[in-house]
């Protein structure tokens, strides 16, 4: 019976499935360095086209805010523009209030009343004078009242002076500024409507006050020399 050694033959098996397992381990490992290789450049690209887009964004950050910084320059230059344009404005609506207002003041006080003093404020005047009684104060609250540059009067004091001559009575007003509507209507290039007027209500209701006052003034006696003064004289101006 013949024999057959079989142990070489295994041998060389043994070593070609070696060779083959070292070898698809090798490929393996080629083939997973080569994937981290392509992972890693394709990371790399992305990161460096987020990276230009960052820069395009800041970029255009930059210019909005360089905008932006120039439109509130412009917003500045348009608030100054029309603060300017309104005091333009209130200056030629305002131009020839002072004329009408000394115009008005030479028309409306009584001749047994001079002033001693004027203040304005805005759009309202401060008056200070003296009178011959309570009774000329009245009537010249109630020209001012009834006057188209002047509105409501206030009587601010009234007191009498001893050994104050031909005017005892001193007496202070605040006055409310009006303009006229004719005026108002000119001055923005509208059609002229009627002058402003006061209701008579409103105009006699401080001068029955202060007429009251004169008729208790005129009930005590007084000397000749102030009776000569008393009489009121409408009309005039002084």
């Amino acid at each position: 019976m013949a024999h057959v050694n079989l142990l070489p033959w295994r041998a060389e098996r043994q070593k070609q499935r070696e060779r083959e397992f070292y070898m698809q381990l090798g490929s393996a490992f080629v083939a997973a360095l080569a994937f981290l290789m392509l992972w890693g450049f394709w990371m790399g690209a992305r990161i460096d086209n987020q990276n230009e887009r960052n820069s395009y964004l800041q970029a255009e950050i930059k210019q909005v805010k360089a905008r932006n910084a120039k439109i509130d320059g412009l917003e500045k230059v348009r608030e100054h523009l029309l603060a300017r344009k309104k005091i333009i404005e209130q200056l030629q609506a305002d131009r020839s209030q002072m004329v009408h207002l000394f115009d008005e003041l030479v028309k409306t006080i009584p001749s047994s009343a001079r002033l001693t003093g004027l203040k304005q404020t805005g759009q309202s005047m401060t008056l200070d004078g003296v009178a011959q009684s309570n009774a000329s104060v009245a009537e010249y609250m109630r020209n001012i009242e009834a006057s188209p540059w002047m509105g409501h009067a206030d009587l601010r004091k009234t007191e009498k002076i001893t050994g104050a001559g031909r005017m005892p009575y001193k007496f202070g007003l605040n006055v409310k500024l009006n303009r006229p509507k004719s005026d108002e209507t000119t001055m923005s290039g509208g059609v002229a409507s009627p002058a402003h007027t006061v209701s008579p209500a409103v105009a006699g209701s401080t001068a029955r006050t202060m007429d009251a006052m004169a008729m208790k003034s005129v009930a005590k006696p007084a000397s000749s020399k102030a009776k000569a003064v008393q009489p009121k004289v409408k009309g005039g101006a002084r």
